[in-house]
């Protein structure tokens, strides 16, 4: 019976984990480019309560006799599932339609991945400067900073396919600056490290970075302006999600109580 009560308790804690990680899902609905969260889960310890050979007259048993003691949480794991496109009036929104991630310098000087594409221009000292909403620097193919050393008026910078930036000239015609925004893969994505505003940072996990300008065997993404990737969240199944790990958690209590009261009887057994 106190088996029973720290099994049960984990499968508390596990459900209340899972409650947590469908509330945050349903936070984030309309979080561009916020990619949905699983937790998962796996078996504690087996207690053996008897072996396949025990039996009253010493024959050989099919099956032993074992016991779980609970469940614990394995994992939260990302889902990179493409996300609907939103149409944005700001011409230096864009979307990525594949695998791929921008990559932003961040304030320590770490290089960290977003499939948040809600950029801007910003004015500086060497030229415009193409930042996310935290006013880290988008980098390019080459790793460094988008600066451009001109007089530009944003609103007619054009973006291509493959994340080229075009200016018109003075025939009207969209003429290429010579950057490109820089678009990155990884094999294992779930592997990265979440870092909130939905920033992600390459872990051993997810190897490293895949350049999709310099790489040639991957399947290329597609950079689309005017457009954000909104969040892969699915109202209705998290609210499945929600009923289901409710339920879970209450029939955990109720095993609980159902413990204690058998306890509670056996302690009354001697009056």
């Amino acid at each position: 019976m106190v088996r029973s009560l720290w099994s049960a308790a984990t499968g508390m804690i596990a459900q209340q984990t899972n409650v947590d990680t469908i509330s945050n899902n349903l936070a984030n609905v309309n979080t561009t480019g916020y990619k949905t969260e699983v937790a998962e889960f796996k078996s504690l310890l087996y207690q053996t309560l008897q072996t396949k050979s025990t039996t009253a007259n010493n024959r050989q048993k099919p099956i032993g006799a074992q016991v779980g003691l609970g469940v614990r949480n394995s994992s939260i794991t990302s889902i990179f599932r493409q996300g609907p496109f939103l149409e944005s009036s700001s011409p230096s929104a864009f979307a990525i339609n594949g695998k791929g991630f921008f990559a932003v310098r961040g304030a320590d000087g770490a290089t960290y991945y977003t499939r948040n594409g809600n950029f801007n221009w910003s004015m500086g000292a060497n030229g415009l400067t193409l930042t996310n909403s935290e006013g880290y620097p988008v980098l390019d193919t080459n790793g460094r900073g988008i600066v451009l050393s001109g007089n530009y008026t944003t609103s007619k910078i054009t973006i291509s396919d493959d994340g080229t930036i075009f200016y018109p000239d003075a025939t009207g015609n969209p003429r290429s600056l010579g950057v490109r925004i820089g678009v990155y893969q990884f094999q294992n994505p779930a592997g990265l490290e979440k870092n909130g505003n939905s920033l992600f940072l390459p872990t051993t996990a997810s190897g490293a970075a895949i350049n999709e300008a310099t790489n040639a065997n991957v399947k290329k993404s597609q950079v689309v302006q005017g457009y954000l990737e909104g969040s892969n969240v699915q109202v209705v199944d998290e609210m499945v999600n929600l009923i289901v790990a409710q339920r879970a958690y209450e029939m955990n209590s109720k095993a609980i109580q159902a413990s204690d009261e058998m306890l509670q009887q056996a302690n009354g057994l001697r009056r």
